[in-house]
């Protein structure tokens, strides 16, 4: 008899580990059926929204031109003072003389998802929205997005472009030109950041970082702009530059670009999810240019033709 109870304990032990492994698998399907749901509907909603932020370029480009910034010919010291709250160690700021012997044109904002989409048919950013800055593009698609802004200059006789000038990435020079707009502080506004890792009131009037930014970027132009009416050079995303990664000269230069055998390529400005001293005119980095991820945007410059 007690063989027999065993016996039969045993078949609903067998019976009850069957269940519970059936139950796991049909379980695991549900889970993936709904995980597959889940990226349809997410692809489908990108697809729909993208289609709705699609403009004609044509309609588009007298806006894009009516928001370049004329940026005069000019001399200014680049890189950041030694005794600067967050500087980073070395020589990797060194302050120099650097002479702009052109004027050129920048982006008074950051290149947006609905402009990028009219000129590229696609939006690769995280952080959807139609006014706020493209992200998680590469190098080699800020370039693109100018080489394509160029073909259409060409093709449709644009005549609010500047004669002898191009749709390109400003140099990293140009850039820190334009966003010290004549100051010679850690901030376009004539104030210095007073911590370099915590909060900052003087970074918060002009940048979407770390403290403010809620992890997400946010519709360009909403923060105070420079002296020349750019807005978002101190945070948002970080942006493309045209040059490789370099290191400064000890002397005085005239319209430098780093052409170093290094594989990396510029980019300045503070991204919205990080510290307070990397919102600072003179913080700079490279990376690969084939490396996406939602911090690196750009900001388009007209430039005059070598």
């Amino acid at each position: 008899m007690e063989k027999k109870n065993n016996g039969i304990y045993i078949g609903i032990f067998i019976i009850f580990f069957i269940a519970i492994l059936f139950i796991d698998k049909v379980s695991n399907i549900i889970i993936m059926h709904d995980k597959e749901l889940a990226k349809e509907k997410q692809v489908k909603a990108r697809t729909d929204y993208e289609t709705q932020m699609t403009v004609d370029l044509s309609e588009l480009f007298p806006s894009i031109m009516a928001n370049m910034v004329l940026c005069s010919s000019g001399t200014f010291i680049m890189g950041s003072p030694k005794d600067e709250i967050g500087r980073r160690d070395g020589d990797k700021e060194l302050q120099h003389q650097v002479t702009i012997s052109k004027p050129f044109y920048i982006g008074k904002y950051e290149v947006t998802q609905k402009e990028y989409i009219s000129v590229m048919g696609e939006n690769p950013s995280k952080f959807l929205g139609e006014n706020r800055p493209v992200e998680n593009v590469t190098w080699y698609d800020a370039k693109e997005f100018c080489k394509k802004m160029n073909n259409y200059v060409l093709n449709e006789k644009a005549k609010e472009i500047p004669k002898n000038y191009i749709f390109d990435l400003p140099t990293e020079a140009q850039w820190e030109y334009a966003c010290r707009a004549g100051t010679t502080t850690s901030l376009c506004t004539g104030k210095n950041i007073t911590s370099e890792r915590n909060r900052c009131s003087n970074a918060d009037e002009v940048a979407w970082y770390y403290y403010n930014s809620g992890n997400e970027t946010h519709d360009v132009g909403l923060k105070k702009p420079n002296a020349w009416g750019i807005f978002d050079m101190h945070g948002n995303v970080r942006e493309w530059c045209r040059d490789k990664e370099d290191d400064y000269p000890p002397y005085a230069v005239i319209d430098p670009i780093g052409t170093s055998e290094s594989s990396n390529y510029v980019v300045r400005g503070g991204p919205f999810s990080g510290y307070t001293f990397g919102v600072r005119s003179a913080d700079r980095c490279g990376s690969e240019p084939n490396y996406r991820i939602n911090v690196f945007g750009f900001r388009l410059a007209l430039v005059p033709i070598d």
